[in-house]
């Protein structure tokens, strides 16, 4: 048992390593205040990785006149891109259209229009999906991303996948985000400017007494005990869990526990746009070019039922996605076509509504004041990740007069120091100092790093320089890099989260990598020990 921490008050203890709470651990270090951040597993192992991969405004959410939602996430888009022009980047979508679909949708658009134009019930008329995208064009203040126009399918590359009743379709802009991360650099800018981040740690309990929390956690280093001025509980799947059975607090708030699926594909067209699919039950999925050489499909909303570490792809899911897909593309998308699946539980605030899909996606932050004051955070979309943390920091200063003003924005993370179109230029210097480099590798380490991929890279002339090569342009350098400053402990850490290389590397491979961890983390705690054994 240790106590590395009595006698030291932090500021807030952080329970959650997702996007939540690693975008407000580093706004709340930024601001000079003193943080803890403790996640239970690797950070994003849970929903903060399983997402669409998407910076976006929610275009469906017009149709539940979430308007502040969709304006905020709007604006975002573009303060992100110029943060992290290395893991984010603008795409065009495409949506078809058809005069003969009909969908069943109870949303508050559709309620109106059928009351206003009883003969336009289960349609989506064209003239109100543009009016919704000029909205979508309009709202955010765009100055960086291309406005909407309208496509001819029978001339369009876009349309030589699909199947020949589409000839028209409507192009928008949104953006990609390398999701876990972006979780992973903001926990390492966090720690930058001085806060603890702490990894497969479990927090035991946390209750109020003198003023202060005392939070107990069990983790690498044993039993731990911490104090703070503030708690916030960022459990995402956990909140409602944490509330209760960890700072044991009886609270009418819940979270609706909401699984989305996504299936990833051999590679189904050619052109580097997305496709945004509508479907006859009223939802939409999308198409996206995903890994240079696959696509990725998703996602379902089905209520979740058990722990959320045991969400998975359904076969139901998955036949749900295909037959889905299979209604645009011209060639049917089969199971023989997937070749990997994932599943991520999102905590939605619970407001009771009917269905999954109609549930809010909004974030709603409960501060708690008796005593010291708890921030519980429910929802939230990936997208709105920074807003959402600088509400919760408007929400605890008052706390902590000391605090400085909001920072954050347009704020690089690490490696996202150069221009947000700068991607290529970089690229090809990359490629100049460290001519052993293929095209896929370069792209690959400047789309994951940045600029520091020159630092992973070092003096390298050669391959060998690199060290043991792990597959799939993985190597040693790179896997001590993820070690020393992203927090990667295992090899699903690195092939799954920090990068998707599991998609190209054999099981020998992974495992291979796996032992090379495992040691060299032992040799890590046995230097820790005992350094004169340098």
């Amino acid at each position: 048992m240790t106590n590395g921490t009595a006698g030291v008050v932090s500021d807030l203890f952080i329970i959650g390593g997702g996007i939540n709470g690693c975008g407000i651990a580093r706004d709340a270090t930024g601001r000079g205040l003193t943080v803890t951040l403790a996640e239970q597993g690797d950070l994003a192992q849970g929903t903060s990785s399983a997402s669409t991969k998407l910076f976006h405004g929610g275009l469906r959410y017009l149709e539940y006149f979430e308007f502040r939602l969709v304006r905020e996430a709007l604006e975002e888009r573009e303060t992100l891109l110029v943060a992290m022009p290395h893991i984010s980047w603008p795409m065009r979508f495409v949506l078809p259209l058809s005069p003969d679909m009909r969908f069943e949708s109870d949303t508050p658009t559709s309620r109106l229009l059928g009351w206003v134009m009883p003969w336009a019930k289960g349609r989506r008329p064209d003239w109100l999906i543009r009016l919704g995208l000029y909205m979508y064009d309009t709202m955010g203040g765009r100055k960086i991303l291309p406005a909407t126009r309208t496509l001819d399918l029978t001339r369009d590359p876009a349309g030589k996948p699909l199947k020949d009743k589409f000839r028209k379709a409507f192009e928008y802009s949104d953006c990609w985000v390398e999701d876990s991360r972006l979780v992973a650099l903001n926990a390492r800018d966090a720690a930058q400017r001085g806060a603890r981040i702490l990894t497969r740690t479990r927090v035991t309990s946390a209750e109020r007494r003198d003023g202060l929390w005392h939070v107990t956690t069990e983790g690498p280093h044993g039993t731990e005990h911490h104090q703070a001025r503030a708690l916030v509980n960022a459990g995402g799947p956990w909140v409602e869990d944490v509330i209760r059975n960890v700072a044991r607090i009886n609270s009418s708030e819940g979270v609706r526990l909401v699984r989305g699926s996504h299936i990833v594909t051999k590679k189904l067209f050619d052109h580097d746009r997305c496709y945004f699919f509508q479907g006859s039950d009223g939802r939409i999925i999308f198409a996206i070019p995903y890994e240079q050489d696959f696509t990725l499909i998703g996602t379902t909303d089905k209520d979740h039922k058990g722990a959320p570490k045991e969400a998975h792809c359904t076969d139901e899911e998955r036949d749900y996605l295909l037959t889905f897909a299979s209604q645009y593309f011209a060639r049917p998308v089969t199971k023989d076509d997937v070749v990997w699946t994932y599943s991520g539980v999102r905590p939605l605030y619970n407001d009771g509504a009917k269905s999954a899909t109609a549930a809010t996606r909004d974030y709603v932050l409960s501060l708690d004041q008796t005593g010291a004051p708890l921030l519980n955070v429910f929802g939230g979309k990936i997208t709105t990740y920074r807003r959402l943390a600088e509400s919760a920091l408007a929400k605890l200063t008052p706390f902590f007069p000391q605090a400085k003003p909001a920072w954050t924005a347009r704020v690089p993370l690490p490696g996202g120091n150069f221009p947000h179109d700068g991607v290529a230029a970089l690229t090809a210097r990359l490629k100049a100092n460290h001519p052993f480099l293929t095209d896929y590798w370069a792209a690959r380490l400047v789309r994951a790093y940045g600029t520091e991929a020159e630092a992973i890279l070092g003096q390298a002339t050669t391959i060998d320089a690199l060290g043991q090569d792990f597959g799939a342009t993985l190597t040693e350098a790179e896997v001590r890099w993820l070690m020393t400053y992203e927090y990667a402990t295992a090899a699903a850490d690195v092939v799954w989260r920090r990068t998707k290389l599991g998609l190209r590397m054999t099981a020998d491979q992974i495992e291979r990598l796996d032992r090379f961890m495992a040691h060299e983390a032992g040799a890590d705690a046995a230097r820790a020990v005992s350094p004169a054994a340098e």
